[in-house]
């Protein structure tokens, strides 16, 4: 059957209903103490295992990918200035030295001109709007870099299914092992579950691990309001694939080997460094690519991700690398288990 004539697949489509107990608060004690649902996207069939069991579904010759992308701790409060309002700021992206886009709240009470006071100590000016309602804001040197300060000062950036505030075991779970480049504003969660131990067992098989950028940003969260996909625009966020990925990749592809991603991410970044007619290539920029069903993917064979929200882009994307109907099945399986869903949740298998 062609896909003119399926009846396209509408933002109802991926509803569903959680039970609120279900959505993880905290981390699992381990970081490996997650449990592990293997779909198998040829056969619907569906296993339970636990998250370490997943170097069992890994071939020697794989390559995994994994996003370097780093979270920075992106929630401030601070104090507009010859007053006592306070404000929260969210901040999004780096802009040049020093120049953010961030979002305030509330956003009535900060305007262009405003000079805003960080924990008695460091200050910033709103020097500009943007077109999405945020703030441009410039931060007064002082001799520490933004990251330095945010390091200082900066709150966690918690998902809002999480109905807490940050703790200090936050730094280090809300954390990939191995996050590199500063950039995040949350993080590529299907990565939190990995120990250098796990890793390495990979490696000793025969796994190729290769990097990849992406740097996760507020629209990871946003919700899709409009019925006809179609109509949905993703917010862009930076990504790079660097040579020896590439490379890696275009190995396996000629030995038939498989590229397994960790992450919805990685998947949007490696999708968006495939160019006609050459294939994957050695990429550096910003990515709006919405992946939905059906897609026809050029990189990507397996994936390891988490539980996604309903309505969400990302359980658009996993549904398009098996099925929509497959995957609420699976979704439903794991609610009948009761597993933990969402960024501090459980895991997937997808092959």
């Amino acid at each position: 059957m062609f896909f003119d004539q399926v009846q396209p697949l509408t933002l109802s489509d991926f509803d569903y209903e959680l039970p609120e107990e279900l959505i993880a608060q905290y981390p699992a004690e381990k970081r490996d103490g997650s449990r592990l649902l293997v779909l198998n996207r040829k056969t619907g069939a569906i296993e339970h295992k636990q998250f370490p069991d997943v170097v069992d579904y890994l071939k020697p010759g794989d390559v995994l990918i994994v996003n370097e992308t780093k979270v920075f701790p992106a929630r401030l409060f601070a104090i507009k200035d010859k007053t006592d309002t306070q404000v929260e700021v969210f901040m999004l992206r780096e802009l040049g030295k020093e120049l953010w886009e961030v979002l305030v709240k509330p956003a009535r009470k900060v305007r262009v001109g405003n000079k805003l006071v960080i924990d008695c100590k460091y200050t910033c000016d709103v020097i500009d709007n943007t077109v999405s309602g945020g703030r441009v804001i410039r931060f007064e040197s002082n001799g520490e870099t933004v990251y330095e300060m945010l390091d200082q000062v900066g709150s966690w950036p918690l998902p809002p299914y999480i109905k807490r505030q940050a703790e200090a075991l936050d730094k280090e779970r809300y954390q990939t092992i191995y996050a590199r480049e500063y950039g995040a504003v949350a993080a590529p969660t299907a990565g939190l579950h990995f120990t250098d131990k796990i890793l390495q067992k990979a490696k000793d098989k025969g796994v190729v691990v290769q990097p990849v950028l992406l740097h996760v940003g507020l629209g990871t969260f946003r919700p899709v309001n409009v019925e006809d996909l179609n109509r949905h625009h993703m917010d862009a966020e930076e990504y790079a694939v660097p040579q020896e990925t590439v490379d890696a990749i275009k190995k396996a592809k000629a030995d038939g080997k498989r590229i397994v991603g960790v992450g919805t991410t990685v998947v949007r970044a490696l999708e968006s460094a495939v160019v006609k007619p050459n294939g994957l290539k050695v990429s550096h920029g910003w990515t709006d690519k919405f992946i939905k069903p059906p897609y026809e993917f050029k990189v990507i064979d397996a994936l390891v991700t988490n539980f996604h929200q309903p309505k969400s882009t990302l359980l658009m994307l996993v549904s398009a690398l098996s099925s929509r109907d497959m995957i609420m099945k699976a979704y439903q399986a794991a609610i009948a288990e009761k597993y933990r869903f969402f960024s501090y949740g459980d895991a997937m298998f997808i092959h």
